[in-house]
């Protein structure tokens, strides 16, 4: 069981149908968690012949004959469980590997192959870096009987952390912060850090350049743009230094970050410094990208297990984007519009909202999409909504998400908590911590952006 307090997050409920809705929701989230294990997914797509010769990933095929060496490399919330599969696919076949993974999964996991190498998120740090010197070492000068295979996934863009030359990594971090601060989406992010990295933006395919390349990808981007994930480190990037520059306009940063970052990104935006590696370049020839993982596997496994609850569910989208308390008042009003007709009914949805921090509370954006959603629910009998990052980690705190229903609003307002007030100062976690209604899973070894369900009994 992924959510470990669902028993409790239950009981919270007033009603006997507010208690089924909640239980719905908890059910059709623990069910999408399952979907995207990392291993489960890897075994899903890659296995190797009977006969030992061939891998066969997807519907290609890679003469393991013709290799003299095989690596594993790459990084990311999901990476962990991605190198075990792989091992246990390939065995001796594997020449060696390092795969940078959230340092709470290095300590339970006792591999020899493929060694994981402890970074973090969502801020970069020395550790990652290391790490990725560290494949890079183990890669050495690749040739074209050189088979490489990359498992990337969501948080590699801060796990896999290689500066340009010219920028310190508190350069990257201080700009990550100023962008995270200020609300900038998972894609506006991407195409600054990109611009200021060695490793992302296509940079890794040219120093693997003429080895075979299969990258093993675990979406966290809406629309699973392979240049968006992890920053697509091995992938053509059709972004530009004045892209990046742009995106500093617009959240008022050009000014506002290390002086090194905003020099390079100008002086790039001018054609003075060598922009990323563009679309129909030699360097991607030799390698294969494959998403084995999405949000759309996640938001299909609920609305399976909705309608074996018979819950008649209506999937909505697996793109929503936006500010996290708006959009959730968007979604509370879906099950308002349906109060008349029969219950029950339910609800999918999928995609990564964003906070912009004008306080200085304690939250996350599940939490926040989950107060906004709660305060357009308010007083409505048999409505429960739960909000969850798939990687089990809402922003800075514990908590994946929070679950709401009908009664959120007055059961806060009677211990004395205004959710308004916690909405103002990005403050939700204090107030769902008070009523016990934080979803509780632990990093899940996985990353597929958010998941939202609705049920109404």
């Amino acid at each position: 069981m992924y959510i470990k307090n669902a028993s409790e997050l239950i009981k919270n409920g007033q009603t006997k149908a507010e208690k089924d809705a909640r239980r719905s929701c908890l059910d059709a989230l623990e069910y999408a968690l399952e979907a995207v294990e990392p291993a489960a997914l890897v075994k899903a797509k890659v296995r190797v012949t009977s006969d030992r010769r061939f891998l066969v990933v997807g519907r290609k095929r890679f003469d393991l004959w013709e290799f003299r060496r095989v690596l594993v490399i790459g990084g990311g919330k999901a990476s962990a469980g991605m190198a075990r599969a792989i091992e246990e696919v390939l065995g001796d076949k594997i020449t060696g590997g390092i795969v940078n993974v959230p340092e709470s999964q290095v300590r339970r996991n006792g591999r020899t192959i493929v060694k994981l190498h402890g970074a973090t998120h969502p801020l970069p740090s020395t550790r990652g870096e290391e790490g990725v010197r560290e494949m890079i070492r183990l890669v050495g000068k690749p040739t074209d009987d050189t088979l490489v295979i990359s498992l990337i996934s969501g948080g590699g863009s801060a796990m896999l952390p290689m500066p340009r030359d010219g920028i310190t990594l508190s350069d990257k971090i201080e700009t990550t912060r100023s962008l995270l601060r200020a609300g900038a989406g998972i894609k506006e992010l991407n195409i600054v850090r990109k611009h200021l990295s060695e490793f992302k933006g296509g940079w890794l395919a040219v120093k693997l350049y003429p080895a075979t390349v299969v990258s093993l990808v675990i979406s966290d981007v809406v629309g699973n743009g392979l240049d968006s994930i992890a920053s697509g480190p091995l992938y053509p990037d059709s972004s530009t230094f004045h892209d990046a520059m742009n995106v500093l306009k617009i959240y008022r940063l050009l000014g506002n970050i290390p002086v090194a970052a905003s020099s390079l990104i100008q002086r790039g935006s001018a054609g003075a410094v060598p922009d990323t590696p563009k679309p129909g370049s030699r360097y991607f020839e030799r390698v294969t990208n494959i998403i084995i993982g999405s949000n759309e596997d996640a938001c299909a496994a609920a609305v399976r297990r909705l309608r074996a609850l018979h819950c008649r569910p209506v999937l909505l989208t697996t793109g929503y984007e936006g500010e996290s308390e708006d959009i959730g008042r968007q979604f509370g009003s879906i099950p308002l519009e349906a109060a008349g007709t029969t219950r029950p009914r339910s609800w999918v949805a999928g995609g990564e909202t964003t906070v912009t921090v004008r306080g200085d509370g304690f939250g996350g954006r599940n939490q926040e999409f989950a107060l906004g959603a709660a305060m357009k629910i308010s007083g409505n009998r048999g409505v429960a909504i739960v909000s969850s990052g798939t990687d089990g980690v809402d922003g800075p705190t514990d908590a994946a998400g929070a679950l709401v229903d009908g009664s959120t609003v007055s059961r806060a307002r009677a211990r004395g908590l205004e959710p308004r007030e916690h909405l103002r100062h990005n403050d939700s976690y204090p107030l769902f911590r008070e009523l016990g209604d934080l979803v509780m899973t632990g990093p899940t070894g996985t990353n597929v952006n958010d998941v939202c369900v609705i049920a109404i009994y």
